[in-house]
């Protein structure tokens, strides 16, 4: 049944997104994850704890937020589908499509170039800043429509083709353990002394889980962009992430783009490689190149769920 749910759940999240009224009223579920997250390392992960004490308290918060991802995904999953009538499975994908970001991910990254291409470099900052974790005051155009196009790229793994994977293979419980992990991922699984034994687990648990979705999406975005192959496997090892340079080399080759780089992060430059051998002076019109790359891997993913439908 998970295949008619994940085509209804894409659906309603090209369609939709996550709507600003029901965001304003009831926020996003990765907010329960972000909460409790950051009520256990607030408690948990005192700088006077040893190295060896904040790893396993690390694991336990991960513990946690899978009982709260699972739980009640599995026990509504379960209620649902056996519903009179059939019709419980409608049920489960609108509780699936916020885990998607289809839509979202495509507006965030289309507003930066509609600033760049109107000129407002100040505001094309501001919009980039919004989806990438690094500096982007001194950003001059190259290096803001490069951070679009790699979070845009990256994204479409996490944001996208990995909560997908999950969901046809697990479903519900799946997606939102999934979206779980990756939500810890992103605010405690860093190589910095706070976060490093603490959020260890995070890292390496969310690395596990998209080990198979990023290679998988950068086959994707090859296949949309017709190209990129040659330098999807030869620097997707380039990036400090195991899994985020499968899809950024294959956005680079496809684009013939240099992507990553040198980049700041709080103030600090990290000298890190290039990926990809074209020119590094991207612009709005590269951005745009981007997503339609993009859309035509999501419709890629579409067709991957209705053929696994059709076999079924």
């Amino acid at each position: 049944m998970a295949d008619p749910i994940a085509l209804t759940a894409l659906a309603l999240d090209a369609a939709f997104g996550w709507p600003a009224a029901l965001y304003r009223r009831l926020g996003h579920p990765v907010g329960l994850f972000a909460s409790i997250i950051d009520r256990c390392e607030a408690g948990l992960n005192e700088p006077t704890r040893s190295f060896a004490m904040r790893r396993p308290l690390g694991i336990l918060t991960l513990l946690l937020l899978f009982i709260v991802a699972i739980g009640p995904a599995l026990a509504i999953q379960t209620w649902l589908l056996a519903a009179p009538g059939g019709w419980g499975w409608i049920g489960v994908a609108i509780l699936a499509w916020p885990a998607l970001a289809q839509r979202s991910l495509f507006d965030h990254v289309r507003a930066v170039a509609d600033k760049l291409d109107s000129g407002d470099l100040p505001a094309a900052r501001a919009a980039v800043g919004a989806i990438v974790g690094r500096d982007t005051a001194a950003l001059d155009q190259a290096g803001v429509a490069r951070a679009a196009i790699e979070s845009l790229a990256e994204s479409f793994c996490d944001g996208v083709a990995a909560p997908l994977f999950w969901l046809l293979l697990l479903g519900l419980p799946g997606v939102w353990a999934y979206k779980a992990v990756n939500t810890a991922d992103s605010l405690i699984g860093h190589r910095e002394d706070r976060w490093r034994a603490f959020g260890w687990a995070a890292a390496r648990t969310d690395d596990l889980a998209n080990w198979i979705p990023a290679r998988l999406s950068g086959a994707i975005l090859c296949l949309a962009g017709s190209g990129g192959w040659r330098i999807l496997w030869r620097d997707a090892r380039n990036h400090a992430s195991p899994n985020a340079g499968w899809p950024e080399a294959a956005m680079a080759g496809a684009l013939g783009l240099r992507l990553a780089g040198p980049i700041a992060y709080d103030g600090v430059m990290h000298d890190k490689r290039w990926i990809g051998d074209g020119h590094s002076e991207a612009d709005g019109g590269d951005i745009d190149r981007a997503l339609t790359i993009y859309l035509r891997a999501c419709l890629i993913l579409w067709l991957i769920a209705g053929g696994t439908l059709w076999l079924r």
